[in-house]
């Protein structure tokens, strides 16, 4: 099987301009994973203008080859965010997670070419040797796109909000899997 290969682009996301559209991916319930369900509209802006004011949180759009957003991405440091006391952090180490909106024309292959896409956006940075993600252990979707662009699964941990799946993936393994299709 091939891999669906689109352009995609990145732009840091702007939690009022961006918060409609965000509001619908996030209480969708595919988006059950984001924990977002009955977020108002107002939740959402006051989250992403948490993360737009932290320096250790991002937030972006990714936007499909017609200028038009088409998925969400966050990247963190760990040592500062979401797994701070829950694995030992390394230099370089940078967490991260997607989110693909529902659609009613889905198109086959495109959320494995997003998360592609962000692994390859993270791996720009040449400071950033290792992703490190937490998908909940229940999510096996994400779990199977994970490993096929290299991610190994390490351990289970007790998130507040989730038992999460702690995973990694080095710039070697990711070229090695993206190499292999």
């Amino acid at each position: 099987m091939t891999t669906m290969t689109m352009a995609f682009t990145f732009r840091p996301l702007d939690p009022l301009k961006d918060a409609e559209l965000l509001h619908r991916w996030v209480t969708h319930p595919k988006g059950a994973y984001w924990m977002m369900q009955d977020a108002r509209l107002e939740d959402v802006e006051r989250a992403y203008m948490e993360i737009a004011a932290d320096e250790h949180h991002h937030a972006l759009l990714g936007l499909g080859p017609d200028g038009e957003p088409a998925f969400l991405m966050e990247y963190y440091d760990p040592a500062h965010r979401e797994l701070v006391g829950l694995y030992e952090p390394e230099p370089g180490d940078v967490g991260m997670h997607f989110l693909t909106p529902a659609t009613d024309t889905p198109v086959h292959g495109f959320t494995k070419a997003v998360i592609t896409a962000v692994v390859a956006h993270l791996f720009e940075d040449p400071a950033a040797r290792r992703i490190v993600v937490e998908p909940d252990v229940h999510n096996t979707a994400v779990h199977a796109l994970n490993e096929a662009v290299g991610f190994v699964p390490v351990r289970e941990i007790q998130k507040p909000e989730k038992m999460a799946l702690l995973s990694y993936c080095t710039r070697e393994r990711f070229e090695r899997a993206v190499a292999a299709v």
